[in-house]
């Protein structure tokens, strides 16, 4: 059960992560993995620390203003974080705002770009804190807390149009997506609700800020433009005001922002917000195989509603609840690329490797960092599996095992003594699903074939990778 929160809560585990945690009761562990910040977040400089994974510099490593070193940094702090469940969560919102790099970049160039996705504040000249960053910081919070920052988020403002939204052009598209993906989902507002939303976010524009003169030392930030706001009221078809109210009223241009705050609260503290949350945490922490009781949904969503939309509390009662913890929600969810590749490093070892050898087998994996196909994000379950993404899963099996071949050796010494005491030993260190008796058997005619076992050095750095390549290759490792 130990294995089986760390791969929910976090992207599995080290050795070295589970002597720790070993020494927790597993409440103890799930309490430690969600209060994460009782934990440093010194995590980034570790990075090109010898005893860490490395990254791969083209230049000067700039994860601030170059995407693929941005996309380096993460994965680093996904593998070595002391706050796992803190980059778990931002994996989650990443895919619940789902906000894409390309066409940000498209529009301001790569380095606002990648200020924007997950720039880090203070690290350098006219930085402001990126998407991913808003993630790690709020999304533990309120939700509303969460909206409100993600609508006045630089990214997002490209990503659905904001940027474009005045009085005279209302842009419909991020008032939409708030209700269709961001809170309520289909079916509990209507086009006229689209339109009015469209009003209510007149004027939340970007502005560019700084030195202007570079992209290097210059950001784009939100800005309430109240020239551009519509300051007329709008109606809904559900209650917008703490009165209970339909209606927004006429105010001033000057205090119109306020108009937006108004209707992200409400839509927040809708009762099917709670439960479509409830549904997401569900199917990402506990199971895709099956449904959440309506007796949990429930008590996700009161829990929601009566913390004042507070996520926490929200995860404290899904993790603390028979159906997180039974044993069927074991291997109930498929591992998205990153996660898979994450939880294999982590697993098998990182010496003398680096996170941009995972790059380009996770885009053939169907998952780019920082790169969601369109705003509903990344298609989950079985959707990540065809022939030739399952293909890229063993090709990256195989090169992390062939790369890693003497770290498994002198790890796997202690169980040199016998082809039975090896394969033992790699079915505690890589968390797959059971394998059936026929497969287990496989692994063993594997291990005897091709001379007699003698346990010797070579023998045991080829059987071992080898090994290990088949159980990270095999599609019981595709169980999270």
């Amino acid at each position: 059960m130990l294995d089986h929160v760390l791969r929910r809560m976090s992207f599995g585990a080290s050795a070295a992560d589970l002597g720790t945690y070993a020494r927790l009761p597993l409440v103890g562990v799930v309490g430690y993995l969600l209060n994460f910040e009782r934990a440093p977040d010194d995590v980034d400089t570790k990075i090109n620390n010898a005893a860490y994974i490395g990254v791969t510099t083209r230049g000067v490593f700039a994860p601030n203003t170059v995407i693929n070193d941005a996309r380096q940094r993460w994965l680093f702090r996904m593998v070595h974080s002391q706050r796992p469940m803190q980059e778990k969560l931002a994996l989650f919102w990443h895919n619940h705002f789902a906000t894409a790099y390309t066409k940000v970049a498209g529009t301001f160039g790569q380095e606002h770009a990648t200020k924007m996705m997950d720039g880090k504040a203070a690290e350098v000249a006219g930085q402001r804190r990126g998407q991913i960053q808003l993630f790690r910081d709020l999304g533990l919070g309120r939700f509303d807390d969460l909206l409100i920052e993600a609508a006045k988020d630089p990214a997002m403002l490209v990503w659905l149009d904001g940027r474009l939204n005045v009085r005279a052009r209302p842009q419909e598209n991020f008032g939409r997506e708030l209700m269709e993906l961001f809170t309520t989902g289909v079916g509990h507002y209507t086009e006229d609700d689209v339109y009015a939303a469209a009003r209510v976010f007149t004027g939340w524009n970007l502005r560019l800020s700084g030195d202007r003169t570079t992209p290097l030392t210059s950001y784009y930030e939100y800005v309430f433009n109240a020239a551009q706001h519509d300051p007329a009221a709008k109606t809904f078809t559900f209650a917008v005001m703490p009165d209970g109210g339909r209606t927004i009223p006429a105010r001033t241009a000057a205090d119109g922002e306020q108009d937006g705050i108004d209707l992200i609260r409400a839509l927040a503290r809708r009762p099917e917000t709670a439960d479509r949350l409830a549904r997401r945490f569900f199917a990402f922490f506990v199971s895709e195989f099956s449904a959440p009781s309506d007796e949990l949904v429930a008590s996700m969503r009161e829990t929601y509603l009566n913390n004042d939309t507070n996520i926490k509390a929200m995860l404290v009662r899904l993790f603390t609840s028979t159906e997180f913890l039974d044993g069927s929600a074991e291997f109930a969810r498929y591992s998205w690329p990153v996660e898979y590749v994450v939880k294999a490093i982590k697993e098998t070892g990182w010496s003398g490797l680096s996170v941009d050898a995972a790059m380009n087998p996770l885009v053939n994996m169907g998952q780019q960092l920082y790169e969601p196909p369109d705003v509903n994000g990344w298609a989950l379950g079985p959707e990540w599996f065809s022939t030739a993404s399952m293909l890229s899963r063993m090709n990256f099996a195989a090169t992390l095992m062939a790369n890693q071949r003497f770290n498994l050796q002198q790890a796997a010494a202690p169980a040199r003594t016998s082809p039975e005491a090896l394969l033992e030993f790699h079915l505690k260190r890589f968390t797959a699903a059971p394998f059936s008796a026929d497969t287990s058997g496989a692994f063993l005619d594997y291990l005897r074939q091709g001379g007699a076992w003698t346990g010797s050095d070579t023998q045991l750095a080829n059987k071992a990778a080898g090994l290990g390549r088949l159980i990270v290759g095999s599609s019981e490792y595709q169980f999270n």
